[in-house]
């Protein structure tokens, strides 16, 4: 399977720049996978398509404003530090650019030295790891002093930081949005619930790997990040009780999806627990779990592209999308939305 199988062409003017005020008034295309019959809606229509007894799983996980625009000690270049995982108490993986400014030793000052990072060392893809000093705590200096980092594709500020979060964040740890689950409000959620829909947790903290392209021309050659995730036996249990009932799987967004398909047995049951997933979903896959996805519009040739193609159909997803773009639907982070059920 070639990676132009998954080539699609996408005006520039469909890239969402800004969020909807309203979450939950995008649009919705539902595909139905066994049919490819398609439907368009509103995103709070959702609930029509949900039935009691249905279990819908969604990613908790909670963004950190982890880009970081400071000056360097000595000579007061700008760096900017994009923080991409913890590796210690104070001690982060990190990107920084330009990366010529931030050789081991070098140290970057930021807020009027509320917070210094030094940089340690390089790593693998020229990545720094760099060690903060600070006082207080760290995830409060950052709320003051960084900002969302916003995919490579939005060109626009976010004034509202909380709207590149979804309502249920809990857990901080990513690097970007679990994004099908931005169209989700409380009072959505609600309604969801008191219809006898039951609503499973599920964290995948999501790295910035998830916008790498891929690079090979055979999708098979293609290696995936890695993500650390965790199930709580709670949540496993209302999960493998909705399977045991009878009632569907409805994965909120790719990332619990992959988190899903990471944990769950050969008969799909679900095991709680914590680890690293690099699991890559590409079509011919066999879906040990979940039933149905509720996603958004993915890149041209993107790993998330071929997850859903591996739940649809490839011909159907394409179709779906062509469809989408003649329709002027809104594409990536802060566009509309799709169920394929």
């Amino acid at each position: 399977m070639n990676l132009h199988d998954f080539y699609f062409d996408l005006p520039q003017e469909l890239i969402a720049q800004d969020p909807l005020t309203d979450r939950s008034s995008s649009r919705l295309l539902l595909l139905d996978k066994k049919t490819g019959e398609r439907e368009h809606k509103i995103f709070k229509d959702v609930i029509d398509y949900l039935n009691p007894g249905d279990c819908l799983v969604i990613n908790n996980t909670r963004v950190l404003p982890a880009r970081l625009i400071g000056a360097k000690e000595g000579t007061g270049a700008k760096v900017e530090i994009l923080l991409l995982k913890r590796k210690k108490d104070n001690v982060w993986e990190t990107l920084v650019k330009p990366g010529k400014k931030a050789r081991p030793g070098a140290r970057i000052v930021f807020g009027d030295n509320l917070l210094v990072g030094e940089v340690i060392d390089i790593v693998e893809e020229g990545n720094r790891l760099v060690r903060f000093e600070y006082e207080g705590i760290f995830e409060e200096v950052l709320d003051q002093l960084g900002e969302m980092p916003l995919p490579p594709y939005i060109t626009h500020q976010l004034k509202d930081k909380e709207r590149y979060q979804t309502v249920y964040a809990k857990h901080n740890g990513s690097a970007a949005a679990p994004t099908a689950g931005l169209h989700f409000t409380k009072e959505l959620l609600n309604q969801i619930e008191e219809k006898g829909v039951r609503i499973a947790n599920v964290t995948l903290h999501v790295g910035l790997g998830t916008f790498r392209p891929v690079k090979v021309e055979n999708i098979l050659d293609h290696h995936m990040h890695s993500e650390f995730y965790c199930i709580e036996e709670e949540d496993a249990k209302i999960i493998n009780d909705t399977k045991k009932d009878g009632g569907r799987i409805i994965s909120v967004g790719t990332t619990s999806t992959r988190t899903l398909e990471s944990v769950a047995d050969d008969d799909g049951w679900i095991r709680a627990g914590s680890g690293w997933t690099d699991i890559f979903i590409y079509p011919g896959y066999q879906f040990k779990v979940i039933d149905g996805l509720i996603t958004n519009f993915h890149l041209p040739e993107s790993t998330l592209l071929m997850l859903v193609s591996a739940l649809a159909g490839r011909e159907q997803i394409m179709e779906a999308y062509a469809e989408a773009v003649k329709e002027k639907y809104r594409f990536f982070s802060f566009g509309d939305a799709m169920f394929i059920h």
